[in-house]
């Protein structure tokens, strides 16, 4: 059996250790804030998350970048020629043209190495959605799942991968271009906190709306209790950003409601998700059925 290696982006949002116990590549996308371009990889080396969400709070402008077929080609080539074989989990089509640019590297590269092993998913998920993806497919490679078969895992689980989030501070969703002016506005003065999903095309979609952060956690466990199935055999991931104590407050309403649930894994909203977020954004993910 040829050896492989699961490729995934910084948007997946895993926790560094679990990158390197699973001997996952993780290729970064770049962030730029106040005209100063970062890497934006999961291992904080170029930029931790408490600085960049310092940065971000004193900013006038932030922004991201996909990554291109050319970086792609730099970080997959060297594995290639070591003999290594690549699975590529993508952040979702619908938010980034990142996969796309995957898809143009690898083209290339199986012209150059046609006795290689090349795959790529569009996982249709965003932040530990794709990091909840990709860690259960690197459980099936290590208990020996080949190529092929961690490949058609990820084709048939991704639209089991439910995200369910809400944003603190609108006045990024409006910097992005998600919501006008005065929806911002009137959403600061009442203390609106949308709640959004990442839908069934991998797309940014607002599902309800919640007044305050108490009642927005608190939809957010509802909206797990209608939407997850089997939660004994399930891995919960929570990411934040900047706020732990709210992610620890899902998470004790999650053990009170599920006491099932046997693990739950933190970690930070990254760079490039938290350009589009700011602080204070909360996500929930899960396998289940997500609302259309």
């Amino acid at each position: 059996m040829n050896d492989y290696v699961i490729m995934t982006d910084s948007c997946c949002d895993l926790p560094n250790e679990i990158a390197e116990r699973y001997g996952l590549v993780s290729v970064p996308l770049s962030i730029t804030v106040d005209d100063k371009v970062y890497e934006a990889n999961i291992d904080e080396k170029v930029i931790t998350f408490d600085r960049f969400y310092e940065l971000l709070a004193a900013s006038s402008s932030a922004s991201t970048a996909a990554i291109n077929a050319a970086q792609f080609i730099e970080r997959m080539e060297p594995l290639l020629i070591a003999g290594r074989d690549i699975l590529y989990l993508a952040f979702s089509s619908g938010l980034s043209a990142t996969f796309s640019s995957s898809v143009m590297a690898v083209e290339e590269l199986r012209k150059k190495y046609p006795d290689r092993k090349l795959c790529v998913v569009d996982t249709l998920c965003a932040s530990m959605g794709e990091g909840l993806l990709v860690y259960y497919a690197a459980l099936e490679k290590a208990k020996g799942a080949t190529i092929e078969e961690v490949r058609d895992f990820a084709e048939k689980t991704k639209r089991e991968i439910c995200h369910w989030f809400f944003v603190d501070e609108l006045s990024y969703l409006k910097r992005g271009g998600r919501i006008s002016s005065s929806v911002a506005l009137v959403g600061s003065l009442l203390n609106i906190k949308p709640i959004l999903k990442v839908d069934r095309e991998g797309k940014l979609a607002a599902y309800s709306k919640a007044r305050g952060i108490k009642n927005a956690l608190k939809t957010m466990l509802e909206y797990m209790g209608e939407t997850i199935r089997n939660a004994a055999d399930q891995t919960i991931m929570i990411s934040h950003a900047h706020a732990r104590e709210r992610a620890n407050e899902l998470a004790d309403g999650i053990r009170q409601r599920f006491p099932e649930i046997k693990e739950i894994i933190f970690n930070h909203i990254g760079p490039t998700i938290g350009c589009h977020t700011g602080q204070g954004c909360i996500a929930l993910f899960f396998r289940g059925i997500m609302p259309t």
